[in-house]
């Protein structure tokens, strides 16, 4: 797997560990197209060119998967399992639109609590939902909390909760962290709040933005969130950020229908 070939060191800089190299691509062997400096010391167009052909080997790999001749058991075994199950959470059924109007819907992206265990920034996913959840029941509102495996898109995840939602909000989260707060008559690349940062954001956002989002639902006059905009971030965390993106977009399945939570998500 080409995620073996990335070991993430100072907030998402680069190093290969791939098997050509004698030091973090540094030998001018590597098979990735490597130059002689390693990729803490590439420039940046030559970073995101390493990174983009990495992720399209590992795209490729995914398309056209190797199989092992000498083991055919193996293989047969390996094309059973199902890579979108969520594995965490022991009790979920489909779901159909709500009609209780105090009702917002959480809901989280393909690889939430299940091909990840934290956001980008290392907040626990179980903390993340509990904060948001506070913050509605803080409004007074009931909560339902689903997981979405038709797209990785964190707008269509959002509307997916403004959809079922009987109040007609919905909350979105990916899973390394980015947010939005949707609601139902909306064109899906609308939204009420974005928050793209998702580095930046802390559990006090998270809990912030389940109160904006029942006070919306309640139809009450709404301060948007105020979070730190930091142009550098984008840089710091673009790998973590694409193999992240990478891991959600994997466990995406548009024959899968949304899926109510009802455990708790675990670490």
């Amino acid at each position: 797997m080409p995620y073996d070939m990335l070991n993430q060191q100072n907030n998402g800089i680069l190093s290969c560990k791939s098997g050509g190299c004698s030091r973090e691509c540094g030998n001018g062997t590597c098979s990735h197209g490597c130059s002689s400096a390693s990729p803490n010391e590439l420039p940046d167009e030559a970073l995101v060119t390493l990174i983009t052909k990495i992720v399209l080997e590992h795209l490729q790999a995914i398309q056209h998967p190797t199989f092992n001749d000498a083991n055919p058991q193996t293989n047969a075994e390996s094309t059973k399992s199902s890579p979108t199950q969520p594995k965490n959470h022991k009790h979920s059924y489909s779901v159909s639109p709500s009609h209780h109007p105090s009702e917002v819907v959480i809901a989280v992206g393909p690889a939430f609590g299940t091909g990840a265990a934290a956001t980008i920034n290392g907040l626990p996913h179980n903390q993340v939902l509990s904060e948001i959840k506070a913050g509605i029941e803080e409004e007074g509102m009931d909560i339902r909390i689903l997981q979405v495996f038709k797209s990785s898109d964190v707008a269509v995840i959002g509307k997916e909760a403004a959809d079922l939602s009987g109040s007609g909000i919905g909350i979105g989260i990916q899973s390394k962290g980015t947010a939005i707060i949707h609601q139902t008559d909306l064109q899906v690349l609308s939204n009420i709040e974005l928050f793209p940062q998702a580095p930046l954001l802390t559990l006090a956002h998270y809990r912030q933005i389940g109160k904006n989002a029942a006070k919306y639902a309640k139809g009450d006059n709404v301060t948007p969130i105020a979070t730190q905009n930091d142009p550098m971030i984008r840089a710091a965390y673009q790998v973590k950020a694409a193999i992240m993106h990478i891991k959600e977009t994997e466990k995406a399945d548009r024959s899968k229908k949304t899926i109510e939570i009802t455990s708790s998500l675990h670490s």
